[in-house]
């Protein structure tokens, strides 16, 4: 009884004080619908269960609460929906939703044991289901990689829809990257007046030489007033962003 009080507990900070799914005010929520809606027309019609990969150039930017509330809105379309946190250095989703950070994606990794999925079900909708990352490993790019990877992928998407994949920043880390050959499309999450213009334009250099799909791109934080909203999505990433951060005395 303890555990699910402390988990209500966080379930309740959440709804206060964090952009996510259900809190979202009406601007942002009506165009993370229209992400799902342009996703219907940039996935290839003959997959059953795309994989969409959702990364940024780097921390901060606000690919996590895009991945959670982009999993939302397709859920809350009637799809069952699986979210994953492959960020394996750095997780956060667990915290994020308020759930246990273990069991997760690496003990499946280990197990492929699916007779127990139940248990990554949110208690937000029925048919979204949260992975979070597990155990960390050592070796996150190699496993993220391998094809135990792509075997547990291709298990689960026999069962859901959607997968989310919640990756770490491609000017970071190379995981991004090193599952990237596994995903139906990535999107690529930027943050106005935040995201550095030049690791911007690395992350867009290394996800064209490994031949990633990239299917859109996410203006976080937007501030055009005149636009009325704090997300935009766009299917054409190559284009001028703002000034570059400014650096930090």
């Amino acid at each position: 009884m303890k555990i699910l009080k402390k988990r209500s507990k966080k379930y309740n900070a959440l709804d206060s004080k964090l952009p996510l799914h259900k809190n979202l005010g009406f601007a942002a929520m009506e165009q993370y619908k229209l992400l799902r809606t342009n996703l219907s027309f940039v996935l290839p019609e003959d997959i059953k269960c795309p994989v969409i990969g959702v990364t940024s150039s780097g921390r901060g930017d606000g690919k996590s609460t895009t991945s959670v509330n982009l999993a939302y809105v397709l859920a809350a379309d009637k799809k069952r929906v699986l979210l994953i946190d492959c960020d394996l250095r750095l997780p956060s989703l667990a915290k994020k939703m308020g759930i246990h950070g273990n069991p997760g994606l690496t003990n499946l990794l280990v197990s492929f044991d699916l007779s127990d999925l139940e248990q990554f079900r949110s208690n937000v909708l029925e048919n979204w289901y949260i992975l979070p990352s597990g155990v960390l490993p050592p070796n996150p790019s190699e496993l993220l990689g391998s094809q135990k990877m792509q075997k547990l992928l291709k298990l689960l998407s026999e069962q859901f829809d959607y997968i989310i994949l919640d990756l770490p920043p491609v000017s970071v880390v190379a995981d991004a990257l090193a599952v990237s050959k596994l995903v139906t499309g990535m999107i690529l999450v930027v943050r106005q007046d935040y995201t550095d213009k030049k690791d911007l334009e690395i992350c867009v250099r290394h996800l064209e030489l490994s031949g990633v799909n990239v299917i859109g791109c996410v203006l976080n934080d937007n501030k055009d007033k005149s636009l009325g909203r704090r997300y935009r999505y766009s299917n054409h990433y190559h284009y001028a962003y703002g000034e570059e951060k400014k650096s930090e005395t």
